[in-house]
């Protein structure tokens, strides 16, 4: 990153447009889209104070807005703690390669410590190759496939 200064923060009420422009690109990525109540509802939630809630940070190169992770902590059958689901992340394509995924991860990775949650978990899809080679270096591949209803 050399001169650039990065910041990783929570998600605040005047970061909405931002946080659409880049949770939109995430979405175009996964080739899928979502109705604006599912925007309106998911970033009242972030913002939101019911421990059930998702929580977002958002990556800030230089005071601009590039990229945001949405994380969830919540119970498990095998462990007493609750565990930490990363759901989403994203970087701005301009921004890659400046180790903003990277931050964004170990952000959540220490959000979790801080609460105490042993483990945090996400999925990505196959194709997804160059996150991958982040993935391989900072977390475990699980034999775990994936089924789900609708």
């Amino acid at each position: 990153m050399s001169q650039d200064t990065l910041t990783i923060r929570p998600l605040e009420a005047g970061d909405e447009a931002a946080w659409r422009d880049l949770w939109t690109g995430y979405l175009t990525f996964y080739e899928t889209s979502v109705p604006e109540a599912v925007y309106a509802s998911t970033f009242a939630r972030l913002l939101g104070d019911d421990p059930r809630d998702f929580r977002g940070l958002l990556a800030l190169v230089d005071g601009a807005p590039v990229g945001m992770v949405h994380y969830l902590f919540h119970r498990h059958c095998w462990k007493i703690e609750d565990v930490c689901y990363l759901q989403d992340l994203y970087a701005a394509p301009e921004a890659r390669g400046m180790g903003i995924g990277r931050a964004l991860i170990e952000a959540v990775y220490a959000a979790a410590d801080e609460a105490g949650a042993p483990g945090v978990y996400w999925m990505t899809q196959d194709f997804n190759t160059t996150a991958r080679q982040l993935y391989d270096r900072i977390g475990t591949h699980t034999p775990f496939i994936k089924y789900q209803r609708g």
